[in-house]
C-alpha cells in the first residue's frame, strides 16, 4: 500500500508538472502574439501614413518638373546635391533596401534617425527630375528607419528591434505596390537566399496588412491588371513557360551585372566629379533616345501590361539607364525599374513566339523580381495579387526558373547564402552575395553527368528492347493463328 501510495504521488506530481510546463509554454507564446501584433500594428500603420505621404509628394514634385521641357538637365545638379547628403549620412546612398539589409545584418537594424528625411528628399529629386530608379527602395528604408526610431523610443532589445525593421521593409513594400501579402514574405525572404524567417512572419503579416489598409485609407493608387485570358495547361504551352523562365532568368542576370559593372566604374571616377559624369550620360542618352526612359516608367510598364508593343531594346536600356542612376549618386529603389525590365521584356518574348503579349509582359514583371532580388515566393504571390489567381500555376513556374538561372548573384550585394541552389555548384553559405565565390565541383558534375547519361541511355535500351518483345510476340501469335 505504501508502495502504491508513493507512485501515485509521484505520478501526480509528474501530471502537475507538465500541466504546468504547458501552461506556462502556452502563456508565453500567447503573450508573444500579443506583442508582436501590437508593435506591428503600430508599425505598420505609421509606415502605410509615411508612404502615403511620400508617394503624394513624389506625385506632385515629379507633376511639377515634367511641365519644363527639359527638366532632365538638372540631373547633374541633383546628383551633386545626393552627393553632398551621402557625404554626411553615406546610408542613404544608392537603393534603400540595400542599405536596410546591411543595417539588419551588421547593427543589428540599428538606423540612424537622419536617414529618414534625407533619404525622401534625395529619392524625391532624383525622380522628379528624370532619374531612372523605383519608389520602394526609399519606402522600405523608411520604414525601416521609423521602426528602429520606435525601437530605440520603447527601448527594445536588438533582437526585438531587428525583428520590427524587418516589419517596417515589409510595410513599406506592402503599401507602395498594394501587395500586402507579397509585401510581408518579401520582408522575411530578401534577408537571406534560400531561408524564410518564420519567427518574423506573424509581425512581418500584420504590418503588412496594416500598412495597405491605411496607405489605400489615405487615398494611395495602384496599377492591378486582372488578366482572365490565360490559356489552359497543355504540354506545349508549358514547354514555353520554362524556356520563359530561362530568358527572364538572363535579363535578371544582366541587370545585376551592368549594375555591378557601372559600380565598378563609377568608382574609379573621383567622387566629386562622379554626380556629373552620371548626369551627363543619361542627359544625353535621352537626347539620343527618349525620355520613356527616365523616372518610374509606369506609363510604360501599364502599356506593356495591356499588350501593346514596345521597341525590342526598350528593357536593355532601361537597364542601362537605371545602373548609371544608382551608381552615379542617383537615389531610388530598384525593384519598379525591375517591373519595367521584366514587362517590356515579356512583351519582347512574346512577340518573338508569337504569344499573348499581355500575359507575357505580367509574367516577366514578377519573373525579374524573384531572379533579380532572390525572392521566388513573394514574386510568385505578387503575380497573384497584382493580376488574379488564373496566371498564378505559370507564373510560379517562371520566377523558381528565374530564381535559379541567376545563380549566387542579386541586385542586393548584403544578402547573405543559407544554402546552395544546385548541389553541384558549392557556395559559401553563411557570407554575404558579395562575397560569394561559387565553385563547381568538377568531380561530382562528370559523376552526375556520365550516371545521368548511362541511366538515360539504360533505360531507353530497356525501353527498346521491351518494344521489340512485344512486336515479337504479336508476331508470333499472328503465324500461329494463320497456321
Amino acid at each position: 500500500m505504501e508502495d502504491e501510495s508513493k507512485n501515485t504521488s509521484y505520478t501526480d506530481f509528474i501530471i502537475h508538472s507538465l500541466e504546468e510546463i504547458s501552461l506556462k509554454e502556452q502563456f508565453i507564446i500567447f503573450y508573444s502574439v500579443i506583442k508582436w501584433t501590437f508593435l506591428a500594428t503600430v508599425i505598420g500603420a505609421i509606415v502605410g501614413a509615411a508612404t502615403s505621404f511620400f508617394l503624394k509628394f513624389l506625385s506632385a514634385a515629379s507633376l511639377t518638373a515634367i511641365k519644363h521641357k527639359y527638366y532632365y538637365l538638372a540631373l547633374p545638379l541633383v546628383f551633386y546635391f545626393n552627393y553632398l547628403l551621402v557625404k554626411a549620412v553615406p546610408e542613404i546612398e544608392g537603393h534603400g533596401t540595400e542599405k536596410v539589409i546591411e543595417a539588419i545584418h551588421k547593427e543589428n537594424g540599428k538606423i540612424r534617425w537622419q536617414v529618414v528625411p534625407l533619404k525622401l528628399i534625395t529619392t524625391i529629386l532624383t525622380l522628379a527630375f528624370g532619374g531612372s530608379a523605383g519608389k520602394e527602395g526609399p519606402c522600405a528604408q523608411i520604414g525601416g528607419g521609423i521602426a528602429s526610431i520606435f525601437s530605440g523610443m520603447a527601448r527594445l532589445s536588438p533582437l526585438d528591434r531587428k525583428k520590427l525593421v524587418i516589419c517596417g521593409i515589409s510595410g513599406g513594400f506592402a503599401a507602395v505596390f498594394g501587395t500586402p501579402i507579397a509585401g510581408a514574405i518579401f520582408g522575411v525572404e530578401v534577408l537571406f537566399v534560400g531561408t524564410v524567417l518564420y519567427d518574423v512572419l506573424l509581425p512581418s503579416f500584420v504590418a503588412g496588412i496594416t500598412s495597405y489598409q491605411v496607405s489605400r485609407f489615405l487615398g494611395t493608387e495602384y496599377f492591378h491588371f486582372q488578366i482572365n485570358a490565360v490559356p489552359t495547361f497543355s504540354e506545349g504551352f508549358f514547354a514555353k513557360i520554362i524556356i520563359a523562365g530561362l530568358f527572364f532568368g538572363i535579363c535578371s542576370f544582366l541587370l545585376i551585372e551592368f549594375m555591378q559593372f557601372f559600380t565598378a566604374l563609377a568608382k574609379k571616377i573621383k567622387d566629386n566629379r562622379r554626380p556629373f559624369v552620371g548626369g551627363l550620360a543619361i542627359i544625353l542618352l535621352t537626347m539620343i533616345f527618349s525620355e520613356k526612359y527616365l523616372g518610374l516608367g509606369i506609363p510604360v510598364i501599364e502599356s506593356s501590361l495591356n499588350g501593346q508593343m514596345n521597341m525590342w531594346y526598350d528593357f536593355l536600356l532601361k537597364i542601362i539607364f537605371t545602373s548609371i542612376t544608382l551608381s552615379f549618386l542617383g537615389s531610388g529603389g530598384i525593384v519598379t525599374p525591375i517591373f519595367f525590365i521584366g514587362a517590356t521584356s515579356g512583351t519582347l518574348f512574346a512577340d518573338l513566339l508569337g504569344l499573348n503579349r499581355q500575359i507575357f509582359a505580367a509574367i516577366g514583371l514578377v519573373s525579374l523580381v524573384s531572379g533579380a532580388a532572390n525572392t521566388p515566393i513573394a514574386a510568385s504571390i505578387m503575380a497573384i495579387e497584382m493580376f488574379g489567381k488564373d496566371i498564378a500555376p505559370f507564373a510560379t513556374i517562371t520566377c523558381v526558373v528565374s530564381f535559379l538561372i541567376t545563380g549566387y548573384r542579386s541586385v542586393y550585394p548584403s544578402q547573405i547564402i543559407s544554402s546552395d541552389k544546385c548541389e553541384l555548384v558549392k557556395s559559401a553559405i553563411g557570407k554575404t552575395i558579395v562575397n560569394v565565390h561559387p565553385e563547381v565541383a568538377e568531380d561530382e558534375v562528370q559523376k552526375t553527368l556520365i550516371g545521368d547519361t548511362r541511366n538515360f541511355a539504360q533505360t531507353l535500351k530497356s525501353k527498346i528492347n521491351f518494344i521489340e518483345d512485344f512486336m515479337n510476340f504479336y508476331k508470333k501469335r499472328g503465324k500461329k493463328k494463320q497456321d
